[in-house]
């Protein structure tokens, strides 16, 4: 047998070791003919989606701010509480058929839906056939671009959404003089009109004041009414400095041209969450043109420049090596996912599928208390698949998991400030939906910050329909971003609060059960049932492991946010003894991690969630070190649900598998999530688990964000883990990264931490510190204290 003593060196030094990358760029040797080919851009609150044509070529665009509808009142179901007292006594007569029939008078509306402002045509009408096609997406520095030769010509195309100067920019370039024409329109699923204005396209439009989510009442339409909902403005100007300019009340054109700019702004009259869009909205006019205005001051390299600034103080922070092959270089995107799907190695696609995820969230998340949706910032559909709004019991939750240690904090803020939104609208649903206090958030929401259960009042199943939790959840996003950041201003000015809601509301959906200890009542695990030994099939009941996870985690956290601003002592002694009286987890027959209070079937083994798995990731209240028996369970559980499942859910699983320190597994499935699936439109079977389109989305299917964020995340999740105390280095690494470096990352006490490997063993680590915070940094049998003072760079040599 073998034995390897790990010598480190310490030194003390400011500088960093920075992992080297190659160029990071998603391309292409043919124009998109569908939207999960196509390429994405966005400043945080617009968007485009770019698809390349030749001869024409259309732009889907978009604002993160414009959906149906309008605020709600939160108290909705004014008779809903009394029921919610008939569902506690149902399930105390262990009557769980009555208690699912009851929990359906305990619902409200749907939540709304983002909108999509429309498209813009660029059509070329004397372009002839191309050939040497190139596109790319650049994701070091957000831009996107197109080139093919024709008749002896070239054309050039580049195209930017920029965060400084608020515009999206496009500029075309003909290398041939005179040989550029195009022509400019737009037309939109929405209610719109177009005129031209000082060599401008202006549109102006409003969104649906109703629109029924895509999975039910089918038959229904979409509601546009005169004098409501959100109004939308764009303002499309082309610039040229030769050729000949011309226009119509609905388009403009360019003839004989050699030069082109187009510069796009987009406002709407969103005035926040809790304002009428119409009556009390903002100027879209007026945003839109000012923008268009300060940008028609400066040429496109100038745009182009600072945006690229912009954009790379966020995206440069971080950097990954995989030390990958050659030998897929010159074949595009789609073709390297197919011959992954094969089989074959290809860390440069590992380390792009990452970084894009990261340059998706930069893309997706710069608006506060809009947070990035099901599908971020693009969508085209006028009913997108759920509404594309924010299902609070995973996927909005999922979207923001690589935002800290990924070193994006910022991009969490969206999200941050979209809880206090929640926490405004979740103080009336706790009480008139569940007569009780702090405030809660259920299964969906959406731009104005809807917390009510959905279900249509009484037609939805309450298997997912019911789910009350989503506040619980949401409210540790604040505690982690105080982790990540150390900011005991935020902690106290803004998170310990909303956190106490949240932990006031857990503590009225707690009863006693048979043997003294606390457990919800109702409860239901997310979008998924049960099977009584009876044969029963329902969702409502009592003690869900899932429902005991989040309140544990929760209560853990608002005791220690207590502590640390050394306040609130009656209710953290309050948190203390509810904690210590929680119902404890199980492990069932099979030694899985029980999802019921008892050990009871499950109709569908394989089902898409683990909730019920919380307390391992993303939260830490189960891990290998101190509730060893608990992670064996909850790998048990995953053993049993197995691998193949949705997009979402895959990136989910990752993370767990990373948890439990089995990065060969992790690596698995990773793999699995960058499985190549065919375009929507070009697809046979529209079923099948999650994988990623040629443009490197997720595949729920349909298209969903939330997996390329969880599997960025899990990425680095198998390379350092952090708790309040501790940081892990390599406590994942599979077997397939044998020789790496990454750079930046972030942990939680406020460190960011660079380090190297070879052949799988820890070469070198560079500790900066942030907060002042003492740690431990764990590496195999290794335990070192690090102060939050110095800069620590450690240098491993490895002896047999």
């Amino acid at each position: 047998m073998k034995f390897f003593n790990c010598l480190f060196t310490l030194v003390l030094i400011s500088s960093k070791l920075i992992a080297q990358q190659k160029p990071m760029k998603l391309w292409y040797d043919k124009p998109a003919n569908y939207f999960e080919e196509s390429m994405v851009l966005g400043n945080g609150k617009i968007g485009a989606t770019v698809f390349g044509g030749v001869h024409s070529e259309k732009i889907y665009l978009n604002d993160i701010t414009l959906w149906s509808g309008q605020p709600s009142n939160p108290d909705m179901n004014p008779k809903a509480a009394e029921y919610f007292k008939l569902i506690r006594v149902a399930l105390a007569n262990n009557d769980y058929k009555k208690a699912d029939s009851l929990y359906k008078f305990v619902q409200g509306k749907f939540s709304e839906s983002y909108a999509p402002l429309g498209t813009l045509t660029i059509d070329y009408p004397n372009q002839k056939n191309a050939n040497k096609y190139y596109s790319e997406l650049s994701i070091d520095d957000a831009i996107a671009k197109v080139n093919f030769s024709s008749e002896k010509n070239i054309i050039n195309k580049e195209y930017l959404a920029s965060h400084p100067d608020k515009v999206i920019a496009i500029k075309i370039k003909s290398l041939v003089k005179g040989n550029l024409n195009l022509t400019l329109k737009f037309n939109s699923l929405l209610n719109y009109k177009t005129k031209v204005h000082s060599k401008t396209l202006i549109v102006n439009g409003n969104a649906p004041i109703v629109n029924w989510p895509s999975y039910v009442k089918k038959d229904k339409p979409t509601i546009f009414v005169e004098g409501k909902g959100t109004r939308f403005a764009s303002y499309i100007r082309l610039l040229n400095t030769t050729g000949t300019y011309s226009e119509t009340d609905s388009s403009i054109s360019l003839k004989n041209g050699t030069e082109a700019t187009i510069l796009i702004a987009i406002a709407t009259s969103f005035n926040g969450f809790d304002k009428d869009p119409y009556k009390e909205g903002l100027d879209e006019n007026k945003i839109a043109s000012e923008n268009l205005n300060k940008a028609l001051s400066k040429s496109f390299e100038k745009i182009k420049a600072a945006h690229i600034q912009d954009y790379k103080k966020f995206y440069d922070r971080v950097k990954l090596n995989l030390n990958p092959n050659e030998k897929f270089v010159n074949l595009p995107t789609d073709e390297r996912l197919k011959r992954y799907a094969k089989g074959e190695k290809d860390s440069y696609l590992e380390t792009l599928y990452f970084q894009y995820g990261r340059y998706l969230l930069i893309s997706s998340s710069r608006t506060l208390g809009v947070p990035a949706n099901l599908q971020g910032l693009w969508n085209h559909y006028i009913r997108p698949p759920w509404s594309s709004n924010y299902t609070m019991n995973i996927n909005a939750q999922e979207n923001y998991w690589l935002a800290e240690n990924t070193n994006l904090s910022e991009m969490h803020d969206s999200f941050l400030s979209f809880v206090s939104n929640l926490e405004k609208n979740g103080t009336v649903t706790a009480k008139t939906f569940y007569g009780a206090n702090g405030w809660t958030c259920a299964h969906n929401s959406d731009i104005w910050a809807m917390t009510n259960p959905v279900g249509d009042f009484g037609n939805g199943d309450p298997v997912w329909a019911n789910w009350n939790m989503g506040g619980t959840w949401a409210a540790t996003h604040l505690w982690e971003h105080y982790l990540f950041t150390q900011d005991k201003v935020f902690l106290k000015d803004k998170a310990y609060s909303t956190m106490k809601g949240a932990a006031l509301f857990c503590l009225d959906m707690l009863i006693e059960d048979k043997n003294g200890k606390l457990i919800t009542s109702p409860s239901t695990s997310p979008e998924n049932k049960y099977r009584t030994t009876e044969g029963y099939e329902g969702a409502t009941f009592y003690g869900g492991t899932a429902d005991l996870a989040m309140i544990r985690e929760l209560f853990i956290q608002t005791i220690q946010a207590s502590k640390i601003l050394n306040s609130d002592i009656d209710f953290r002694n309050k948190l203390v003894t509810a904690l210590a009286k929680l119902h404890p987890y199980q492990i069932g027959k099979k030694g899985n991690l029980q999802e019921w209070y008892y050990d009871w079937e499950d109709p569908e083994p394989k089902h898409r969630h683990q909730s019920h798995l919380f307390g391992l990731f993303p939260g830490n209240h189960i891990n290998l070190n101190e509730t060893p028996d608990l992670a064996k369970a909850a790998a048990t559980s995953l053993n049993l649900k197995g691998d193949e499942t949705t997009g979402w859910s895959k990136g989910w699983r990752i993370n767990l598998w990373a948890r439990l320190f089995d990065g060969d597994h992790a690596y698995k499935m990773y793999r699995e999530l960058l499985e190549y699936v065919e375009p929507d439109g070009a697809r046979v079977n529209y079923g099948g688990g999650g994988g990623t389109y040629p443009n490197l989305f997720d595949a729920h299917p349909p298209f969903q964000i939330d997996g390329n964020f969880g599997g960025a995340a899990a990425v680095a999740e198998m390379l350092i883990q952090s708790n309040e105390n501790e940081i892990f280095v390599l406590p994942a690494l599979p077997v397939a990264w044998p020789n790496g470096s990454i750079s930046g990352l972030k942990v939680r006490g406020a460190y960011t931490v660079d380090l190297t490997w070879k052949e799988g063993k820890l070469h070198s680590i560079t500790i900066v510190p942030k907060g002042g915070k003492t740690m431990n940094l764990r590496y195999k049998t290794m335990n070192l204290e690090i102060k939050g003072n110095k800069t620590l760079v450690l240098n491993s040599q490895l002896k047999e």
